[in-house]
């Protein structure tokens, strides 16, 4: 499982049709892709260290907060593209991402455990078309890949 996360001032998921998905003011928007070998440890894994992760400025000025010390929201979007292989040719393969069978629960599964966390959640709408409007803050931009810890 892997999500690119991003410390934004503010952040909203628009639906293809127009439709409002999630918005949040400050916090964090996590893009999510979830692959085959996914389970419930992934899930809790990712969900920890992103309540957990100190990103936010303390009053010194140093990032030292979470987004649970801070009262942050988070915004979940699905994103398979972030399983894309790029190795070969100029066409990336999505083989490793999980198919929908797979995925949404697993993606309903995650959102469950973010707001269990107390942290206001909204979210995109999974396998939907999406325009993803945020202000970058800082730009704080991480990378978490459940499967390698070493990011």
């Amino acid at each position: 499982m892997r999500a690119l996360i991003q410390r934004v001032g503010k952040a909203e998921v628009v639906l293809e049709d127009g439709t409002l998905s999630g918005r949040i003011g400050r916090g964090i928007l996590v893009f999510l892709g979830i692959e085959n070998e996914d389970r419930e440890e992934d899930i809790q894994y990712l969900v920890h260290k992103i309540s957990q992760l100190r990103i936010f400025d303390d009053e010194a000025g140093i990032m030292n907060k979470s987004v649970l010390e801070t009262g942050g929201s988070i915004l979940l979007v699905s994103q398979f593209t972030l399983h894309a292989n790029t190795k070969k040719g100029n066409r990336p393969s999505y083989i490793r991402a999980a198919r929908p069978e797979t995925a949404t629960p697993l993606y309903g599964r995650f959102i469950e455990a973010l707001k269990a966390t107390g942290i206001q959640t909204e979210t995109g709408k999974f396998g939907a078309m999406m325009q993803v409007h945020l202000v970058n803050d800082g730009p704080v931009t991480i990378w978490l890949d459940s499967k390698n810890k070493d990011y």
